[in-house]
């Protein structure tokens, strides 16, 4: 996500104007004064104009030569191919330029040399963001979960792109095949078949799958379009191998978009239901960790006071700890302040009965296991949930977004209502800010999230938060 956003690219585009500014500055010193009689400049041309020149120049050649693609998808070599490529464009369109506006004297030398710091500078920035990148996903930061249809050619030529590409991160999880007798059998490189293909929707809801790859023949799949639609309603993105059988793909998507995306070399077609706008994504979660952080610090006296009043009022630890699931089925273990006796779990049993959701959430007025005056304070003040900057500020959690639920939850959901897994979940989102939100139904609540994410936009997590402020500042939850 982060490497396709605007904001992201629009500063490394800066960044290298400013290298290609400091290449052509450097370069017109070293040729001044060089030894003679290769030293020296003349007054005429003004190089200041040949410098405003470069900079339009090179920053549309830039852009038009795909310089701001994924790096994730790319070898270093194929990225210094593109750019010097690029800049061997622009100094050639440069020079069709000075002789059209007849702009002589230009120093050739002063040109080669500031060719070649050019090459260097931005060669060795893209190596190090190239490193960087490579260095975290190897460390299992910023990877993706890829399960594989096919275990053919097809197949392992995606295992051998993705392994020849090892800083990527991609991590293969397996293949589904179509015949039982498949299963257990080695693929490529340690990759095995781990299941068949008719338990993909089973697989995705009990595993961790951020994309699905289809590297098998349509023509060999009995009605491929219900595993394109599981995997849609789930929200997992698709990738598709092309073949001749791709007219046999009937698909009328309602929810997600087909964008066609190279892959390794490969032409693929990816089929996705999260938001496309990535630019907006990475400037949500900066802000995330930015609020997080402030809101944080700001509000660490209350914490104290709250923390104060639950150990005076009960008994027990002052943070409840539960796991839940984040980004695509992701467990973590999500803080909040406690606001019920250290053995509410146990006798959550007892009360089943009493369970006034229609759907796998529990949730009853008047819960008998809530600490006296301070548990029912933070929770219609919401204060409860403050821990969660915590969640965030871990990468865990957004500000906005669906509520995290607990796995056993997850376990009875149908597979609509997994899609609301397919973004990160956050502290607020529409059900938390709907007047008596408890009398909703299940089904309802769900709908919710799942409008939150095909409606997404930054003025609509700006508008959530400020109804968040008026619910908390009113005393509305429960």
């Amino acid at each position: 996500m982060r490497e396709y956003n605007k904001l992201i690219v629009r500063l490394h585009r800066l960044l290298d104007i400013g290298l290609t500014v400091a290449a052509f500055i450097s370069a017109y010193f070293i040729k001044r004064y060089l030894p003679a009689p290769f030293g020296g400049l003349s007054i005429d041309p003004d190089y200041y104009i040949i410098l405003m020149m470069i900079i339009i120049i090179w920053y549309s050649t830039f852009s038009l030569c795909g310089l701001y693609e994924s790096y994730r998808k790319k070898t270093f070599s194929q990225i210094f191919r593109e750019m010097t490529k690029a800049i061997a464009i622009g100094m050639g369109i440069l020079v069709l330029i000075m002789y059209l506006l007849k702009i002589t004297d230009v120093s050739r030398i002063l040109l080669g040399i500031f060719l070649l710091l050019d090459i260097l500078l931005l060669g060795i920035n893209k190596g190090l963001v190239y490193k960087v990148l490579a260095y975290y996903r190897s460390r299992q930061f910023n990877f993706r979960n890829i399960l594989i249809i096919g275990s053919k050619e097809r197949a392992k030529d995606t295992i051998n792109a993705i392994h020849a590409h090892a800083y990527s991160g991609y991590k293969i999880l397996g293949c589904l095949e179509t015949e039982l007798s498949s299963v257990g059998r080695e693929v490529k490189s340690g990759i095995a078949v781990i299941g068949l293909l008719k338990d993909l929707n089973d697989f995705l809801s009990n595993n961790v799958v951020d994309e699905l790859i289809v590297a098998m023949p349509f023509s060999k799949i009995d009605d491929p379009s219900k595993y394109i639609v599981t995997a849609e309603t789930l929200g997992i993105p698709v990738r598709i191998f092309p073949d001749w059988q791709i007219h046999n793909l009937m698909h009328n998507s309602k929810i997600a978009r087909i964008s066609y995306e190279d892959f390794f070399g490969y032409p693929t077609i990816t089929i996705s239901t999260t938001p496309p706008r990535k630019d907006k994504l990475l400037i949500k979660y900066a802000f995330d960790y930015i609020l997080s952080a402030f809101v944080f610090i700001v509000l660490l006296p209350l914490f104290v006071l709250i923390a104060i009043a639950i150990k005076t009022l009960s008994t027990g630890p002052v943070l409840y700890t539960q796991e839940r699931c984040g980004l695509n089925g992701r467990k973590f273990m999500l803080y909040k302040f406690r606001t019920m006796q250290a053995d509410a779990e146990k006798r959550q049993q007892e009360l089943e009965a009493e369970n006034e959701s229609d759907g796998p959430v529990f949730k009853i007025r008047n819960d008998p296991r809530i600490i006296p005056y301070i548990g029912n304070f933070l929770r219609k003040t919401s204060l409860d949930e403050l821990p969660q900057l915590i969640n965030v500020l871990r990468g865990e959690m957004s500000l906005v977004g669906p509520r995290p639920p607990i796995p056993a939850e997850v376990e009875k959901y149908d597979d609509w209502q997994r899609r609301r897994l397919s973004m990160k979940p956050g502290l607020t989102c529409i059900w938390q800010i709907t007047p008596n939100r408890n009398d909703i139904s299940f089904s309802e609540w769900m709908r919710m999230d799942l409008e939150y994410i095909d409606n997404w936009s930054l003025l609509l997590d700006f508008k959530l938060m400020l109804k968040t402020a008026k619910v908390v500042l009113l005393g509305q939850g429960r």
